[in-house]
């Protein structure tokens, strides 16, 4: 996976910064930042990236980043096509630990706060009501004006989510940004950038190691290790999950067979496919399926 672009946002002049976005596709850069982000996807889909997780995201997608957690959007191919009058919409609230003072967190009161901020290190996700009563909470948020009122929403949003339990972490226990702060540019992020582009634009087909390598530059085993280093994965994993994502979808669309969902994603046996599906979210396809037209 490419190396993350550390991204500096504008110094927040007030407490927090709330915007919404409507692009024709997300943020395509692999990137992080020091600021706390609350995300709430509106429109859209495609995968989610944050840290070593990754995960295909729809309308309703909600998730809370610690400082320096590198995460994209990466939107399907369908939202990058020269005649597409597809349009991506969310809304997205910057702050930092200390945007109501130094000492605030430190206050007793503030023990379940400073917890949740802990928790968000790893990145964060609700579902359920949690999730339901948080992205209205976001979009009445977005369209307050700064000052006051905009605190106190955030501050009650986040006294909710302090009082949740159906949340699930994203990144694996113990995950790290391998990229420093002053090291975001340069040779090996442009070589990785071309590698995770192309495993993006090809997973559906033939994927070969060898031309894999000679897109970073490097030999074969000397690209397996790099790419492990950095991503916290081996590329064999990082491209199944890569594929059970877009399977993920084509399974919530319910318009294509399972060995169709299989071909489609790039796997070229049933059985390897129904072998990688379990490995990554603990159930079979058809399972999965099931379970989530349950919660639909």
């Amino acid at each position: 996976m490419k190396k993350p672009v550390r991204k500096d946002l504008e110094p927040l002049s007030a407490s927090l910064s709330v915007m919404r976005l409507t692009e024709p596709h997300f943020d395509p850069n692999w990137h992080f930042h020091p600021h706390y982000q609350l995300f709430l996807v509106e429109e859209g889909v495609g995968t989610r990236f944050i840290g070593d997780s990754i995960r295909p995201f729809g309308a309703g997608d909600l998730v809370f980043l610690g400082p320096n957690l590198p995460h994209l959007w990466r939107s399907d191919q369908s939202y990058f096509d020269r005649d597409s009058q597809l349009m991506t919409k969310g809304v997205v609230v910057y702050f930092t630990e200390d945007f109501l003072g130094h000492d605030f967190l430190n206050r007793p009161e503030m023990a379940l706060l400073r917890q949740l901020f802990g928790q968000a290190h790893r990145g964060l996700e609700w579902t359920g009501p949690t999730r339901q009563r948080a992205s209205a909470a976001l979009q009445a948020l977005s369209h307050q004006p700064p000052g006051l009122g905009q605190v106190l929403t955030l501050l009650t949003l986040l006294h909710d989510l302090t009082q949740a339990t159906d949340y699930r972490f994203l990144t694996s226990l113990g995950y790290t940004n391998p990229v420093k702060a002053h090291t975001v540019d340069g040779p090996a992020y442009r070589r990785m950038q071309l590698v995770h582009d192309y495993v993006l634009d090809h997973f559906s087909g033939e994927l070969s190691l060898t031309t894999v390598a000679d897109l970073a530059g490097m030999t074969p085993p000397a690209f397996c290790r790099y790419f492990k280093t950095h991503a916290n994965k081996t590329f064999s994993d990082f491209v199944a999950e890569i594929r059970i994502g877009h399977a993920r979808k084509l399974l919530m669309n319910d318009m294509m067979s399972i060995a169709q969902i299989s071909d489609e994603s790039g796997f070229r046996t049933l059985s390897n496919f129904n072998r990688q599906f379990r490995r990554v979210t603990g159930k079979t396809p058809s399972a999965y399926a099931r379970t989530y037209r349950q919660l639909d």
